[in-house]
């Protein structure tokens, strides 16, 4: 069967080298007779699986020895809870920035727990750009800044972390992360959920500085306590075993075939490359976010009108160009170029969309 080009914004299309290593191996991974997704997660083999998985992460990403790597589940909408609940412990303050829906929802969960505000907020033209934030941005006494560094339905991305000063930086990088190299050390806490540009789904990844483990809320949830998981290596519970194994198979594509992060990076910026270019020179289409802030992940883009917006997702989708129909909050189009896009899918997709401007104009 041929295969399409998946352009959802997750669950996200795997590299297809991950996909066929795992069809490969899931009757009998490496001689041990069992599938990864029956196998105890007490084992030795699974162990050793896991323990590779966080050593992967730790060089690809370059994670100082002084953070913990977690590998947890609930997706990164626990994080909402789990982050002021383990964080906000000091003056009980946090400030949030307000770049789209995922970010408000982790702004109104924190405020269920302490004083939060809105340090800034690009609602006022529909999540089309990051704010402009220096220090006096934030409150001096606030516990943490919260952002979200990729804003997967609006198309945004940071493309300098915000200077928070002395003020601990936390980022949820759920669709960006592994898409080009970032500096951990700026960071207090980096969460993920994985399927996006990672694994499938079940999988979430926080990365957090040891010195912010271990002062949780007297309310917080055994499970929800950085502490629980980072005292027992990410087994207090059974763990997603097959998600995090896809993970490993996935950040070993990253290092070894593709080369690293910086490579990942040139790929990545090729890709959006040749779709925002046409974008900008198109009569029909159009983007929708300023051009200093788009993401290389998510190019949301529109005609300016519905009934074509639909004719074009209709016969995009019967073209092999899948999932492209624009998140239902905003309409229109969003293609998604995660890691595992070859650059082919998004040359293919322009052409389709030359075609059909022809056609429509």
């Amino acid at each position: 069967m041929s295969r399409v080009y998946n352009f959802s914004a997750g669950p996200s299309m795997l590299p297809e080298a991950v996909l066929t290593k795992a069809a490969a191996e899931m009757l009998d991974y490496e001689g041990s007779g069992q599938s990864v997704m029956e196998m105890s997660h007490r084992s030795k083999v699974y162990d050793s699986i896991i323990k590779e998985a966080e050593k992967l992460l730790r060089e690809v990403m370059q994670i100082p020895d002084n953070y913990k790597v977690l590998f947890l589940q609930g997706g990164a909408s626990s994080q909402f809870a789990m982050v002021p609940m383990n964080l906000m412990t000091k003056n009980g303050k946090a400030d949030y920035v307000l770049t789209g829906q995922w970010a408000t929802k982790a702004y109104k969960e924190a405020a269920r727990y302490g004083d939060v505000v809105a340090a800034a907020s690009s609602k006022d033209k529909t999540f089309s750009y990051i704010p402009k934030l220096d220090k006096s941005s934030f409150r001096p006494d606030a516990d943490y800044v919260h952002i979200c560094m990729n804003n997967t339905i609006y198309g945004t991305v940071y493309h300098e972390i915000p200077d928070t000063g002395d003020i601990p930086l936390v980022a949820d990088i759920s669709s960006c992360i592994l898409s080009k190299p970032i500096d951990v050390s700026k960071f207090a806490l980096l969460y993920a959920g994985a399927q996006k540009n990672m694994a499938p789904a079940g999988l979430t990844v926080v990365i957090v500085r040891e010195d912010f483990i271990g002062n949780a809320m007297d309310i917080t949830p055994t499970m929800f306590n950085y502490k629980t998981h980072a005292d027992n290596g990410s087994m207090f519970n059974t763990p997603p075993c097959y998600t995090i194994y896809i993970a490993k198979l996935v950040l070993e594509w990253i290092k070894n075939e593709i080369g690293g992060l910086e490579k990942m990076q040139e790929i990545n910026e090729k890709k959006a490359a040749v779709l925002y270019d046409y974008l900008d020179s198109s009569k029909l289409f159009k983007g929708t976010v300023v051009p200093e802030d788009r993401s290389l992940m998510n190019v949301p883009f529109v005609t300016g009108d519905e009934e074509l917006d639909a004719k074009f997702v209709k016969e995009a989708t019967a073209a092999g160009f899948v999932n492209i129909k624009g998140h239902r909050t905003v309409g229109g189009m969003r293609a998604s170029i995660y890691n595992a896009m070859p650059v082919e899918g998004v040359e293919k997709l322009v052409a389709f969309m030359k075609e059909f401007e022809e056609k429509n104009s």
